[in-house]
């Protein structure tokens, strides 16, 4: 047997071996949670020696703000849950990312304030270039030629959300928010003296933030797709049910899930595999509506969720209890005080009803479950480019569907560019050959005895890059990190300063890190849409 024939018998056994690792008649469901704003060490199962703390964000190693997570850490160890895994700096890039496989390159989307203009088919200059323009497959597009019904709620964050094929969604806060007429928990921007400033419309009152409609108590919802309407979007609450029950104990992160729930049942019940978007607000900070001080000019981080508590081996809820109006509120105990502790655990909370929806429908052994964050922890590390701050991010991954041949803590390399085509890859979906990737499909790493991922791992803040591999990060200053292994903090890398007391493969790693760096590097010559476009791209087909 020659070489080219051995490697090619080694490769279809490989792919024979991940086929057969489906063991569900039919196509699994997929759900991606993607929360936002959490860095790993806020999970528990990170093992940090730190994590953030109310009110500003920050350091700490108070267990009192350490987060509970039962769900997560049973999930965890059952599935998978990847050491070190990236998103981008800061949540725009990152959902890019997300969305379409690929880096900063090629979708444009360099920072939240900084992305590629575009000059449409009008021949008018638009100042971001749209996802669904700068790559046509994105995740929802995928899942749909997989024969997936799909759904997307949540935040959105990402003009044109009717343009990534999906058939319905909840959006918190909805796509049209300034016209939203049942709530006034908004910080809006008027103009009064002939000067801009930012108006709490609750109270009246003049502050110092950014516009924002409320996603998380007396939230702002929009349905796009809805069965029981005709409209293509449509605000919520939009029965005389939902009207009656609407006001200040409801809770944006329940809403969104509620829809989600009732989609998968439905889905269900129509013998349909489903692919479910859920980029839950959870994680981030927002406007603290329920203050006392009626003058309050900055912002709370990580707004009060409802209480839970886990026991017996379930959750239990306690119904909020907030009356009040115009920014006089009391909330009589019946919320948790604010901090991402608190967060985390309400999205384990909410982990726990996918499951137990899962178990009712009977569907649990044919779903995967896929968890993960955007960036890091506001107050802490989004927005960095300093070492990995900034994308270090939690990602779990939960399949009863697979023949797992790992399990627990994984030491390996993964971004969020390498869901798609996980996805694509679960979906029978063929992508072009000529159509770039820039993730690596999770399954053959989760189900044979392959012990690695991929060898690196890259993201992008603007103009700077940062790539790492098992042994070697270079952050967006150009500094070299020993990462060889974790500090106690998951942060404090040794920085490399004397490359002679590197080892081999150290000085290996830095070099091939920085040939690849180049082919990303294009802000400055390529920053903005190609301008004859992208070409005829082939479609999206399903695998013979």
């Amino acid at each position: 047997m020659n070489k080219i024939t051995s490697v090619l018998v080694i490769g279809l056994s490989i792919l024979s071996i991940v086929n057969s690792s489906i063991k569900a008649q039919k196509k699994p469901n997929i759900i991606v949670v993607f929360a936002d704003d959490i860095s790993a060490r806020e999970l528990p199962i990170y093992n940090s020696s730190t994590w953030s703390v109310p009110p500003q964000g920050g350091n700490t190693s108070n267990p009192k703000y350490r987060a509970e997570t039962p769900v997560m850490d049973k999930i965890a160890n059952e599935g998978v849950f990847i050491k070190s895994a990236w998103g981008a700096t800061i949540c725009s890039p990152s959902r890019a990312m997300m969305m379409t496989g690929r880096y900063a390159h090629i979708h444009k989307w360099w920072h939240l304030k900084d992305r590629g203009s575009f000059i449409n088919k009008k021949g008018k200059k638009e100042h971001t270039y749209p996802l669904y323009e700068s790559s046509p497959h994105t995740i929802g597009h995928i899942a749909k030629a997989g024969g997936y019904a799909t759904y997307w709620a949540g935040k959105t964050q990402i003009g044109g959300v009717d343009k990534f094929n999906f058939d319905e969604g909840c959006f918190t806060p909805g796509v049209n928010d300034k016209k939203n007429p049942n709530t006034d928990f908004k910080i809006v921007q008027k103009k009064i003296n002939g000067k801009r400033v930012l108006i709490n419309e609750d109270t009246g009152v003049e502050v110092e933030y950014y516009q924002q409609f409320g996603w998380y108590w007396k939230p702002h919802v929009e349905l796009m797709n809805h069965p029981s309407s005709s409209k293509q979007f449509e605000w919520w609450p939009n029965t005389p049910e939902s009207k009656a029950s609407y006001g200040l104990n409801t809770f944006g992160p329940d809403v969104e899930l509620d829809f989600v729930l009732d989609f998968m049942e439905r889905k269900h019940k129509e013998e349909k595999p489903f692919f479910v978007y859920h980029t839950t607000h959870l994680g981030h900070d927002g406007w603290d509506f329920f203050s006392s001080d009626i003058n309050k000019k900055t912002r709370q981080k990580w707004p009060a969720t409802p209480k839970v508590e886990w026991k017996n081996g379930k959750y239990i809820r306690t119904n909020p209890n907030v009356t009040g109006d115009n920014g006089e509120y009391n909330t009589h105990g019946s919320i948790t005080e604010g901090g991402i502790h608190n967060h985390v655990k309400y999205l384990d909370y909410q982990l726990w009803q996918y499951i137990e929806k899962l178990k009712e429908l009977k569907i649990e052994d044919n779903t995967i479950l896929i968890f993960c964050a955007d960036n890091a922890t506001s107050g802490y590390g989004k927005g960095s480019f300093n070492s990995q701050k900034g994308p270090h991010i939690p990602m779990i991954i939960y399949a009863p569907c697979l023949n797992m041949t790992k399990h627990g803590e994984q030491d390996v390399l993964a971004d969020v560019s390498d869901i798609l085509p996980t996805i694509a890859e679960i979906s029978d979906v063929e992508v072009p050959k000529d159509y770039e990737l820039n993730g690596k499909s999770l399954i053959p790493f989760l189900t044979t005895k392959t012990p690695e991922h991929r060898e690196w791992i890259y993201t992008y803040h603007m103009e700077k890059q940062l790539i790492r591999s098992k042994n070697v990060l270079i952050d967006g200053v150009g500094k070299a990190y020993d990462v060889s292994s974790y500090p106690a903090d998951l942060i404090s890398f040794p920085e490399i300063k004397d490359w002679s007391k590197a080892t081999k493969e150290q000085k290996e790693e830095y070099k091939k890190l920085k040939s690849i760096l180049p082919q990303f590097d294009l802000h400055a010559t390529e920053h903005d849409a190609p301008v004859n476009g992208i070409g005829k791209v082939e479609p999206l087909k399903l695998k013979k």
